[in-house]
């Protein structure tokens, strides 16, 4: 396609001459890439969640680098990547494996509302942050830790949740993750003591100034990152911008790190629900959400589950629609009631273990 577009763009615009050559040269190859961006994106827009996500699971088991890993189980990895979502089309879950929306609107509503702790997450039966905490706690009491696939991990591990739950000393002592995610969104620390609720920062500066291009969110904060890491893990999705157009509002994720086979799938539904609650708190239509990948993996343990979906691409069935309580408009004033997901009909969940 790409060399069918160059030759229509030398013959369509032809510029003759010694100096002639030189601007044909740059501006050809200007509209080239200008088509071909269009053309991808058009092309982006139009497809499945399933079918973009098909085809970064295929593209890095056929492209990616063996890398090692903090976490020694290696993978194949690959550096930068891009998929659009066009939230009017439907939901962006997937529906080649079932994806737990409890556990990704849970999540999100802690986010939200700047919580670091993980009793809230145990509380509501989430258990996605599970493995760093305990494994900082089995460390911070000189406790071996044992193989995150044994049995003796697995007991220790729901005792520990357990004792998150039901003892308030423990949880805070405990369950305090650092200053992750929601820390960063609603309280980033300034040098002077104070703090800026970035969240709500940019939720006014869209309703005020929504042709800015600095309705940037960012989790990233260098000074926290060893803390982050004490108990949980730096932020792997760590900065993200929205972009206003047309009265719909889009978001742009960038992620510097993409456990493409357990994380992706949450991530992308994450973020086009909280672009979708953004948007209803500005009175904006929904537009786009943009996934940027940087370092894009597969962990080695994940290869047969990343095939297994993969053979499920002849069977990819239609988006789920997501509604939103449409008298909320403030952001702390959401529940997990608020939320209801229609029309979801996927294949069986695929079970991987995950990496710490």
């Amino acid at each position: 396609m790409l060399v069918s577009i160059a030759f229509l763009c030398f013959f369509v615009n032809p510029v003759r001459g010694r100096e002639g050559s030189q601007r044909a040269s740059t501006s050809n190859g200007i509209n080239v890439l200008f088509i071909f961006q269009n053309r991808y994106n058009e092309i982006m827009q139009g497809k499945h969640v399933d079918e973009l996500y098909l085809d970064l699971l295929e593209h890095i088991m056929k492209n990616g680098a063996v890398k090692t890993d903090r976490t020694g189980t290696g993978t194949k990895s690959l550096l930068g990547y891009q998929m659009r979502f066009n939230l009017a089309d439907g939901f962006p879950l997937l529906t080649t494996k079932k994806v737990p929306i409890k556990s990704i609107i849970h999540e999100l509503l802690w986010f939200m509302r700047g919580d670091t702790n993980l009793k809230y997450l145990a509380d509501n039966n989430v258990h996605i942050w599970d493995e760093w905490p305990y494994k900082a706690y089995l460390i911070k009491n000189g406790i071996s830790v044992p193989k995150s696939d044994s049995e003796e991990w697995k007991t220790g591990l729901k005792e520990f949740i357990e004792k998150i739950k039901s003892a308030e000393n423990f949880a805070k002592e405990y369950g305090n993750l650092g200053p992750i995610y929601g820390y960063q969104w609603r309280s980033w620390p300034t040098p002077n003591g104070g703090h800026i609720d970035q969240l709500a920062k940019i939720i006014e500066e869209i309703k005020k100034n929504p042709d800015s291009r600095r309705l940037i969110i960012s989790a990233w904060n260098v000074a926290d990152i060893d803390e982050m890491a004490k108990a949980g893990i730096p932020p792997c999705h760590t900065l993200f911008q929205f972009y206003v157009s047309d009265g719909k509002l889009s978001c742009q994720l960038y992620q510097r790190s993409c456990d493409t086979f357990l994380g992706v799938p949450f991530n992308i539904a994450s973020y086009s629900l909280f672009t979708m609650i953004i948007a209803q708190i500005c009175g904006l239509q929904v537009g786009e959400f943009v996934w940027t990948g940087g370092d894009v993996h597969l962990y080695l343990n994940h290869l047969d589950q990343a095939k297994l979906q993969i053979s499920r691409r002849s069977d990819i069935r239609p988006l789920p629609k997501m509604k939103i309580n449409p008298t909320k408009t403030k952001i702390e004033d959401f529940i997990i009631d608020d939320f209801e997901l229609t029309d979801y009909n996927p294949h069986e969940s695929i079970k991987a273990p995950i990496a710490v």
